[in-house]
């Protein structure tokens, strides 16, 4: 099978600065009404999302973000396709005052961070968002049930004029082959001491992916997660693997192949994920060289690691050249020779 990966990007409608920490305000810290106006908001967000509603979605946007709508009508209608009919329930709502943030002097938006105390305790619920301009913010989270593929629905919210609008958007899947991410964590510590360390940093990072709501939030539970996956890395992905530090494997006729990411992949539904490699390459040549280039690439990286044929479907090789689009090919591990 071939394609070029795609995949449902998170939408987030703000850009980048520098640091500053600001004021979170948990929902157990609210207000009856502050809580429920904050829900409420996400609540209709989500349920326009649901609709397919992009023309209402964008009129509830923040003015400067609703200018440029750009992809969210893709993104919209492609998350609409999955959670239509779901049952929605607001999970998380959190406040984020960022109303003393400061401009730098060349006029740049610094980063804000807010650290959030969880039900006074030592656990936290960390945001660190980039380019965030001055004003008072709410963070929500809201998952939508339907009994066989639940999905969330997250909303960064700016309070204009005394309602709250739309900032960012961030939906994604809960389940990955029918798992969710407590579930893969459980099975990373198992590989963990079966000594299948590949196959337990990979699930370490699937158990990452459903349990992080967005990339700008760090937790006590995902930053113990992100240790438990460290401490497993093989000796070959101590140092991480990049473009800049590949993961350098020889296949069984001397060709060498330069892996610059590592990841895991869901798309095809199937009963088990996919591992997915990228390829530095230095050309991709024509599809048959290209596709046959993929395949040895996975032959040469399932013969380094056999460990990673059991609790993988197969295998995406992504070839990439800087400047052009990638070539990407998957295979079932049992058509991987």
């Amino acid at each position: 099978m071939m394609r070029r990966k795609t995949g449902l990007l998170a939408l987030v409608l703000l850009v980048g600065g520098v640091a500053s920490a600001e004021v979170c305000t948990t929902q157990s810290q609210m207000t009856g009404p502050e809580r429920e106006a904050l829900a409420a908001a996400a609540r209709g967000l989500a349920a326009k999302v649901q609709a397919g509603d992009v023309s209402g979605l964008r009129a509830a946007t923040a003015a400067e973000y609703a200018k440029d709508f750009g992809g969210i009508g893709d993104v919209v209608g492609s998350t609409s396709a999955h959670v239509k009919g779901g049952t929605l329930k607001v999970e998380q709502v959190y406040v984020l005052d960022g109303t003393q943030l400061k401009r730098a002097a060349d006029g740049s938006v610094p980063d804000a961070q807010f650290f959030c105390s969880l039900n006074k305790s030592v656990a936290e619920a960390d945001f660190i968002i980039s380019g965030l301009a001055p004003g008072r913010y709410g963070f929500a989270i809201v998952d939508v049930a339907d009994g066989s593929a639940p999905w969330r629905l997250s909303f960064l919210l700016r309070q204009d004029q005394g309602q709250w609008v739309m900032a960012g958007f961030y939906p994604k899947p809960l389940l990955a082959a029918g798992h969710d991410g407590l579930w893969y964590w459980t099975q990373a510590r198992q590989m963990t001491l079966q000594k299948e360390r590949w196959n337990a940093w990979l699930y370490y990072q699937q158990a990452e992916n459903l349990l992080r709501p967005t990339n700008f939030i760090q937790s006590t539970h995902l930053e113990k997660l992100k240790a438990e996956q460290t401490a497993v890395a093989p000796p070959a992905l101590s140092e991480g693997v990049s473009a800049e530090s590949p993961l350098v494997v020889k296949g069984a006729d001397g060709a060498e192949y330069r892996f610059t990411a590592l990841g895991v992949d869901d798309s095809l539904g199937n009963d088990k994920v996919d591992v997915t490699a990228h390829l530095k390459v230095d050309e991709l040549g024509d599809a048959a060289a290209a596709r046959k280039r993929n395949a040895d690439a996975m032959a040469a990286l399932v013969a380094a690691y056999p460990e990673l044929r059991k609790p993988f479907h197969g295998v995406w090789m992504i070839a990439e050249v800087v400047g052009q689009n990638p070539f990407a090919t998957e295979q079932a591990m049992s058509q991987i020779h």
